[in-house]
């Protein structure tokens, strides 16, 4: 995926874990981000949750006026909202009935994504976003937000899967690698400025 961003972001698509994680740094950089989204009047499209890094990306980003879409199957709910209801006021949260058409709402608001330390279901939306991006049927941005070296080992394995030729355009399904939040909000503002 090209390092240089040639569209203008207003809405960012944030995939992470519906849980804390183990490390601190994980809901710190959470936060962060949806702070940092919000500053610079990016939208943050996720997964509907107040839990774990879904909620400390949302709240983030209504911590500081901000605009949060939320978008959850109902049979998650229960799982991944306090009492099957959220409590982040002032947050839109749309209902669907199902995974796909999550996924498809996301992908249809969001002019880039950002994936955040998570178990199988942020790894799966994020390496369907890389697919997509391969196949040529999107070129919006996709980030790693590399808390700690979280995602160190899947950019070890894109890496062997290029080497050993698997990757049919591999500059498209690379994701950009940060560091830090700051990283990532700083490339998506500089589409706004342009």
């Amino acid at each position: 995926m090209s390092s240089e961003i040639n569209m203008t972001i207003r809405a960012v698509c944030v995939y992470c874990g519906s849980s804390p994680g183990g490390d601190p740094a994980f809901v710190e950089q959470a936060t962060r981000l949806g702070e940092l989204l919000a500053d610079r009047d990016l939208a943050l499209v996720y997964g509907g949750g107040d839990r774990g890094l879904m909620g400390a990306v949302a709240r983030g980003v209504l911590s500081r006026g901000g605009a949060v879409t939320g978008i959850i199957p109902e049979f998650l709910k229960a799982k991944e909202q306090s009492s099957g209801e959220t409590d982040l006021d002032g947050a839109t949260m749309i209902i669907v009935p199902d995974m796909h058409t999550r996924k498809g709402a996301m992908f249809e608001r969001a002019d880039a994504f950002v994936a955040l330390p998570g178990g199988i279901g942020t790894l799966e939306e994020l390496i369907e976003m890389l697919t997509w991006a391969q196949l040529r049927r999107h070129t919006k941005p996709v980030f790693l937000l590399n808390t700690n070296g979280f995602w160190d080992p899947l950019n070890d394995l894109l890496k062997r899967m290029e080497a050993e030729g698997f990757l049919h355009n591999a500059s498209a399904a690379k994701p950009i690698i940060c560091d830090a939040p700051d990283e990532i909000v700083e490339r998506l503002a500089a589409t706004q400025d342009a």
